[in-house]
């Protein structure tokens, strides 16, 4: 291994820079340059400093070296902006005109505030006589100098992924322009980035109050609905914009979008495909169109549009990941060959970056290439965590304060509360524990509706804990002492009349949001009659195939070793709180045990949810309905033992793994 260099520290380097930009300004663009040149030997891929090089030298009339600095930006720094606003700046001044035009075109797609881009490209078009784009350009120029500079500049920050910085200049902006609908729009948008979309839900809603008619701020209320499982109001709002341009495509893929969380995946397919006759070439949508095949266990079928989504985008990694999270893909040679080309290119930006990591990973391990195959999954890890806000210490917390809170007594006062109806069955635990497969053989009971991993009880949660929640003093669950008894019962029905929209009229039926084992005490509370089982697994086996699952979101304590460990031991500590505080409402149910006997673990699962037995739910595979989640092909075949001690085969490699777990490793 080659020992890593030292890294200069930033705050020198960020000083120089700041330097730089100071003799830019006052046009000493020779004494920038040197300054740059020199930081680039020490930090060759930052960013600000190539900007600065190639500026300088444009400035300094030296256009071919300027040109060949872009190149080496461009390399490293493909969804950058400026750089593309340089590049046209360059074309420009050489009178190449056409490219001008297209740099600058790049520009304002991946920067829409740069006012010098939308400046050149009026003056470019109007040259030409192309008279729509013209006044479209000039429309963007009008637009930039009426919204306030503070709004101007939070938005290019944002567009620069300089999320901490946007979201403190907005806010700072709205504490005296409070209605000000573009920076709510903004603040919204750096909450979506965020993943902070409960906020970004109310923000959105209240620029509508403001402005009903504002179709860019709609769509995105809608996206927001579906990103939080609002399936039924998504389709709302996507109905109004729809009756505005019924041909949007943006407005027609949402739709399709929200058909398919609501479980409607036929006529999600069939916008896919009508969106697709125009479109031919959008590898979103044949990766759209892949997904729903795959939840309705057309695998063939959804093969093709993963392969059709890699052929129309060569490095779409999602396309790749998707295909191997079919767990029973085996990719060509040629497949593996373009995938590591793909990845190994510094262009490659860094989602598809990670998404092919994982893609490479599996395909590497199903060749028995486990060396290699760890490596790609750890880099792949290291990616999506250098982009994740996870925080152990939060979940622990939340840890502590459930057994503060949820005690013997705690429940023995409000015994009689909540909705009585014994209607829902709880799959908790880790992820890739065994719930996919409880939930298809309680779903092949005629009794029992499956639905998915639904997000209602987490939406309870944030309602309880409030909009802006004090990390310090959390709300919740304190917050439970606080109810009446009418409150609980409400919260119990609310929960069931939210979920009712993924129901067809069982008196039974699942929701598998593993993360709930961290709300039992919540739903014994509202729904004290509701089954919950906890789905378990050796603690190996499930904490590194957690490592090596790529989640589409959510999950965000399975990209290090350190944090799954500590994730699966609060996991065990809460759950031996919950067990003995409300004895016999939860059912452990041991994956390696239902491997082993398969009929005697179906008995006791249904004996415990009252159930009768029915062979059906020993032929589980044959049951056909939506699975949606990375075990979806496999409960659609008979059990198989030899994926018990797959991590034994990455053993060399999971000693920090063993050391994160501690205790539990044995248990």
């Amino acid at each position: 291994m080659v020992a890593a260099q030292p890294v200069p520290p930033a705050s020198r380097i960020e000083a120089e820079v700041q330097r730089a930009r100071g003799l830019a300004k006052l046009g000493r663009f020779a004494e920038a340059l040197s300054i740059a040149q020199a930081l680039l030997g020490e930090v060759p891929e930052n960013r600000d400093v190539l900007y600065l090089v190639a500026v300088s030298q444009r400035y300094l009339g030296r256009i071919a070296d300027a040109l060949r600095t872009l190149a080496r930006f461009e390399a490293v720094h493909p969804d950058y902006g400026r750089l593309y606003q340089e590049f046209g700046h360059c074309y420009r001044a050489v009178g190449e005109a056409d490219a001008a035009i297209k740099a600058y075109e790049q520009a304002v797609a991946r920067n829409h505030t740069l006012s010098a881009s939308w400046s050149a490209l009026r003056d470019l078009y109007a040259a030409r006589g192309r008279r729509v784009d013209t006044d479209n350009a000039a429309a963007h120029v009008a637009t930039l100098a009426k919204l306030p500079a503070e709004v101007v500049h939070a938005t290019n920050l944002f567009l620069e992924g300089e999320l901490y910085a946007a979201e403190q200049l907005v806010r700072r902006f709205l504490q005296t322009h409070g209605d000000h609908i573009e920076a709510m729009r903004l603040l919204a948008q750096i909450g979506v980035k965020l993943e902070i979309l409960d906020d970004a839900e109310f923000l959105l809603e209240s620029v509508l109050v403001f402005a009903p008619d504002y179709r860019a701020a709609r769509y995105e209320y809608a996206s927001v609905l579906v990103q939080r499982h609002k399936y039924l109001q998504a389709i709302e709002e996507t109905n109004k914009l729809l009756q505005l341009e019924p041909r949007n495509p943006a407005y027609r893929t949402l739709y399709g979008n929200a058909c398919g969380g609501l479980g409607r995946h036929e006529d999600a397919l069939q916008v896919y495909r009508e969106l697709l006759v125009d479109s031919p070439q959008a590898a979103d949508l044949h990766l759209s169109i892949g997904h729903a095949l795959k939840t309705l266990g057309r695998q063939r079928e959804a093969i093709e549009s993963y392969r059709q989504a890699a052929a129309v985008r060569p490095s779409y990694g999602d396309a790749y990941w998707s295909l191997a999270n079919l767990k029973t893909y085996r990719f060509t040679e040629e497949e593996l060959a373009s995938v590591r080309s793909r990845e190994a290119t510094p262009a490659t930006s860094l989602v598809d970056r990670y998404h092919l990591c994982f893609a490479l990973g599996k395909a590497l391990e199903d060749r028995g290439e486990y060396a290699e195959s760890f490596r790609y999954y750890e880099r792949g890890n290291a990616f999506k965590k250098s982009e994740s806000r996870y925080k152990a210490e939060l979940i622990e917390r939340n840890t502590r304060l459930q057994k503060q809170v949820c005690t013997r007594e705690f429940f023995a006062a409000r015994r009689g509360f909540g909705c009585q109806r014994p209607d829902p069955i709880f799959i908790v635990g880790l992820p890739r524990a065994g719930s996919t497969l409880i939930e298809q053989i309680l779903a092949s009971h005629s009794q029992v509706e499956g639905t998915m991993e639904l997000a209602d009880i987490p939406r309870l949660v944030y309602q309880l804990q409030g909009r802006e929640p004090d990390e310090a003093r959390p709300r919740y669950p304190a917050v439970l002492a606080e109810l009446n008894e009418e409150q609980v019962r409400a919260l119990g029905e609310r929960y069931l009349e939210d979920t009712r929209m993924f129901r067809a009229g069982k008196p039974f039926f699942i929701d598998k949001m593993p993360n709930n084992f961290r709300h039992i005490g919540l739903i014994h509370l509202i729904l004290p009659n509701a089954k919950v089982i906890d789905a378990r697994r050796e603690p190996m086996a499930c904490c590194f195939s957690n490592f090596k699952q790529l989640f589409a979101s959510g999950q965000e304590f399975t990209y290090s070793f350190e944090d799954i460990g500590r994730y699966y031991r609060t996991y065990v500590e809460l759950m031996g709180h919950w067990e003995g505080v409300l004895p016999g409402k939860v059912l452990r149910v041991q994956h390696e045990n239902v491997v082993e006997d398969l009929e005697g673990n179906v008995r006791r699962i249904l004996e415990f949810c009252g159930l009768e037995f029915e062979p059906a739910c020993l032929e589980f595979y044959k049951t056909e309905r939506s699975v949606r989640t990375a075990s979806s092909e496999q409960v659609r075949q008979p059990i198989y033992k030899e994926g018990i001690d797959q991590w034994r085969n990455f053993e060399p490699w999971l000693g920090p793994l063993k050391e994160a777990l501690g205790t539990q490793f044995d248990a």
